[in-house]
């Protein structure tokens, strides 16, 4: 009933205009009762993203039960899973990117959910870095960070209309993420008579200018 009621008010939105569609006239495309669309959705603006709690509780389950040994790396991952609910189905996704471009009300709660998606990462990334001050902080900023490289990579996909491999331009954002936020090189120092013998340990794809910085910050404390 969920879905027939979506798609009754998405054909009507695209038919008559957001403004212009009534719940009676979303109903009655359905041939259900008003009762039983207010028992899936709060507002007609709820029923443009059918899909999203639904998601968002995937999104929450998979970082609950993901390998933290690489917290960014994780709610990259996350932000996948929101990519692939959107690339499912194209059609559906640009036109609803087409309708919510169109009217400001459906732009305002749309953004909404986007800042759910930013509270969900962030609140993984403050349990793997703390909770008070810059690390607080930092989770923030990560999240933010994550949110906007998948929506950039994302809304270049639905301006071409749903053309193309989507993946490839939020992988590529991600990327760029990873290697500002990543896990940083870890240092181990082993004492051999007065000399100290410094090893970095840095994860697989790392990239390079990351591992000079840390080691000039560590010989600068020497």
């Amino acid at each position: 009933m969920r879905e027939v009621l979506a798609q009754a008010a998405f054909q009507l939105f695209l038919e008559r205009g957001f403004e212009q569609t009534t719940v009676d006239d979303i109903v009655a495309r359905a041939g259900v009762g008003r009762r039983s669309f207010f028992r899936y959705f709060p507002s007609k603006e709820d029923a443009v993203f059918p899909d999203h709690e639904s998601c968002l509780a995937e999104v929450t389950a998979f970082l609950a039960a993901v390998d933290d040994s690489d917290p960014v790396a994780a709610v990259c991952d996350a932000a996948r899973i929101v990519l692939r609910m959107y690339a499912a189905n194209p059609e559906f996704s640009v036109q609803r990117y087409r309708l919510t471009r169109e009217v400001p009300g459906l732009r305002t709660y749309e953004l909404s959910v986007v800042r759910r998606y930013e509270q969900t990462l962030a609140g993984h990334l403050r349990g793997r870095f703390g909770e008070t001050g810059d690390e607080a902080l930092r989770a923030e900023v990560i999240a933010a960070s994550v949110v906007a490289a998948h929506n950039n990579g994302l809304r270049q996909w639905l301006r071409s209309g749903g053309a193309g491999d989507p993946e490839a331009a939020v992988d590529h954002a991600l990327g760029l993420v990873r290697e500002v936020w990543g896990s940083p090189v870890e240092r181990t120092a082993v004492a051999s008579g007065d000399n100290e013998v410094i090893v970095m340990v840095a994860p697989r794809g790392t990239p390079m200018w990351r591992v000079v910085q840390q080691i000039e910050a560590v010989v600068g404390q020497e």
